[in-house]
């Protein structure tokens, strides 16, 4: 991954995400140890205090638990915390602004609705 210092987010939130997605897409299982801030700090060429507030981010969202002398580890409900935030925060967020657009634009519920489907069958891969 390549953080973007452009984006309006955040490079502590963007580690985070990161953290989630690897979390997420099972490459950091659940009682795994994640990389420390200087292991982050060094992957992605950042300060190592802004790492550390990405990983806090985490533990104060219970997604991390530390293990004192030891590190960072990835608490047993992780992936459940995860997937309930993004669906309540990221997807609410990207529903609402697709639904103000489809208004301004006219779109008819149906046709909103046909769209969504056709995109969630080309992204699992399935042929229309």
């Amino acid at each position: 991954m390549v953080l973007n210092p452009d984006s309006m987010k955040p490079i502590y939130v963007q580690i985070a995400e990161w953290l989630e997605t690897e979390i997420l897409g099972g490459v950091i299982e659940c009682d795994q140890k994640v990389h420390s801030q200087y292991q982050l700090a060094e992957m992605f060429n950042i300060n190592p205090a802004t790492a550390a507030k990405g990983i806090n981010l985490l533990a104060d969202e219970q997604i991390l638990y530390k293990k004192r002398g030891l590190g960072m580890f990835v608490a047993p409900n992780a992936r459940a915390i995860i997937l309930k935030n993004r669906k309540n925060t990221t997807l609410i967020g990207m529903v609402t602004d697709l639904a103000k657009e489809a208004v301004q634009l006219n779109v008819e519920e149906e046709e909103l609705i046909a769209m969504i489907r056709e995109m969630l069958r080309k992204e699992k891969g399935e042929k229309s």
